[in-house]
């Protein structure tokens, strides 16, 4: 089967243009939201942080779906159009989480009703609040339309990855999973570093070391997973152990009396946001202990050479895709393709 190039088809198109025009417009959204309150407020003062944190995290998230998407089209990898749409519906309770986060940081008087709080401020970028989950969650459906074409269009690459023996193709998928929650981690892990960043918090050196550490992390147990590395494996799995612990730490130091009043306005956020980088890393050690399982077994040639090949206009034409002699079940190759 011919492999299309990058962007060829309807569905690869329709796709990108998709996540494209929600993300211009969501972003639109946020920054008239934060020029309206900058007017008339002062974001430094500790009550208004959600505002900051709320436009970084959404345009840090925006953009990295956007090159989730595009490394997803590129790749051919079904699993990680799976998880984008996971998490463009995380995107979705996020926006809505921040309606009510937001109100809590610019209506003080909490008994009275939106319309008569004398607060014109709040109800002049409440209407763009609203709107931002609304064309969030009208862009998934579309996007749930094109991954199911794209579905039919990249399902049959991973037979050019390891062939037809079915206990590669498991333990490739595994593969392909532990790569893609590398990726999402590093979303997560870097959101939740924004949001709990304060110059004058005595963590603030913890948090700033620790980006550059946890960068290291998920690029090392990348490479070890792809590698069969076994040390350098366990060593990742240990400190994910050790992640773990600080966001549990966090998740009390949100609640505990002494530290409440400094998440007052994001402690929903936070929580929420929190919550989800635990699970999804310890998904990522549980899927990390299976990987390590299948190290040696003879999957170490495909995670590596499965370099992504593009046909030429010749190639088309010949209808040669430059096939590999066959494998050992006997059934010819055609070019392997990176979908991880």
């Amino acid at each position: 089967m011919a492999v299309e190039p990058l962007l060829a088809t309807r569905a690869q198109r329709a796709f990108i243009a998709t996540i494209t025009i929600q993300a211009i417009a969501v972003l639109v959204m946020v920054a008239i939201e934060f020029r309206d309150i900058d007017e008339f407020i002062d974001l430094r003062d500790t009550r208004y942080k959600t505002v900051p944190c709320y436009l970084a995290l959404f345009a840090l998230a925006e953009i990295f779906e956007f090159l989730m998407a595009f490394d997803a089209l590129r790749l051919r990898n079904i699993i990680q159009l799976l998880g984008l749409l996971i998490f463009h519906g995380a995107l979705i309770v996020f926006a809505g989480i921040q309606i009510h986060e937001t109100r809590t940081a610019l209506v003080t008087d909490t008994q009275c009703d939106d319309d008569n709080c004398g607060t014109p401020l709040w109800n002049r970028i409440k209407p763009f609040l609203i709107a931002t989950p609304c064309i969030i969650g009208a862009s998934w459906f579309f996007l749930l339309f094109w991954v199911k074409q794209l579905y039919s269009e990249f399902g049959w690459a991973i037979f050019h990855v390891v062939g037809a023996n079915p206990k590669m193709k498991t333990m490739y998928q595994y593969y392909q999973i532990m790569i893609c929650l590398l990726k999402f981690d590093f979303f997560f892990f870097t959101g939740l570093l924004i949001i709990v960043l304060q110059r004058s918090s005595a963590e603030f050196g913890i948090t700033i070391a620790a980006i550059p550490v946890v960068l290291v992390l998920l690029i090392l147990c990348g490479l070890a997973v792809q590698r069969e590395i076994k040390a350098v494996m366990g060593i990742s799995l240990v400190l994910m152990l050790a992640a773990l612990s600080y966001f549990l730490y966090k998740l009390v130091r949100f609640y505990e009396p002494s530290s409440r009043n400094q998440y007052l306005t994001t402690r929903a956020t936070l929580t929420t946001f929190t919550i989800a980088a635990f699970i999804l890393l310890l998904s990522t050690f549980a899927v990390g202990i299976r990987c390590l399982a299948d190290f040696d077994r003879g999957l170490i040639s495909s995670k590596v050479n499965s370099v992504p090949i593009r046909p030429s206009a010749s190639t088309h034409n010949s209808g040669n895709m430059g096939e590999k002699p066959s494998n050992s079940s006997g059934v010819p190759l055609g070019p392997r393709i990176s979908i991880e």
